[in-house]
């Protein structure tokens, strides 16, 4: 395959994948020119423990790994976080399990924890869940020792289903989570949240007016897939 080729094929996957704005934040699909940011920011153990995939270390060559995955499956977007002024500092996506569910899992750079950022983007992905794709039920996980990432989930409407274990790429072992769903009757009686939208530009611009200043914590279960 030729260089021309792959471009293509990227430029295709990124141009699938809506840009969601909110009032601080922009979500888009992840491409090339990400891979060092990637890195840098989720290569921290903090970040990889709370998570089931993300292995740590992590490298240069994992981000370029889970590019070449991002949004090859239709309706299991994968989106990177990003700052008004495109700094990126997370992630965030839809991912089908195993036994079919579709799960909500995002990350967030060390440096932005605690700053909401991750609810906002959380809800901007379930409005395009629901709304967009037509889901009617979202899972999500959290480990019991990451009750940051429990909040940003009951915040979000997720409701407590149980515990379960599951592993931890990381530890190289298993580590029990808190489990959660949330349907569409819920996320529809909660819609009042209403800050997130879909900007029809696929390049991270908005279209005039649709932008208005308009909501983390640690990871949770979503996260890139080397």
């Amino acid at each position: 395959m030729t260089s021309l080729e792959t471009g293509s094929r990227e430029t295709a996957r990124t141009e699938s994948i809506p840009v969601l704005a909110t009032k601080r934040l922009r979500l888009r699909a992840p491409r090339s020119g990400d891979v060092v940011a990637i890195a840098s920011l989720i290569n921290d153990r903090r970040i990889a423990e709370n998570t089931a995939r993300i292995p740590h270390p992590y490298s240069l060559a994992d981000a370029h790994a889970f590019l070449a995955q991002a949004n090859r499956e239709p309706g299991e977007p994968s989106f990177v976080i990003a700052l008004a002024d495109g700094t990126l500092i997370g992630g965030c996506g839809l991912h089908v399990l195993s036994g079919g569910d579709l799960e909500l899992g995002y990350w967030i750079g060390v440096p932005y924890w605690g700053r909401g950022y991750v609810t906002e983007a959380a809800r901007a992905v379930l409005d395009h869940a629901f709304g967009t794709l037509g889901c009617e039920r979202l899972t999500s996980r959290a480990r019991v020792s990451n009750p940051a990432s429990r909040r940003v989930l009951e915040k979000c409407g997720f409701q407590w289903t149980g515990v379960s274990l599951i592993r931890i790429r990381a530890l190289r072992s298993s580590a029990p989570v808190d489990c959660f769903r949330l349907d569409r009757r819920l996320w529809a009686s909660l819609k009042s949240w209403g800050n997130a939208h879909r900007v029809a530009c696929a390049l991270g611009e908005c279209e005039p007016g649709a932008c208005e200043p308009s909501s983390c914590e640690p990871s949770s279960s979503c996260e890139p897939r080397p």
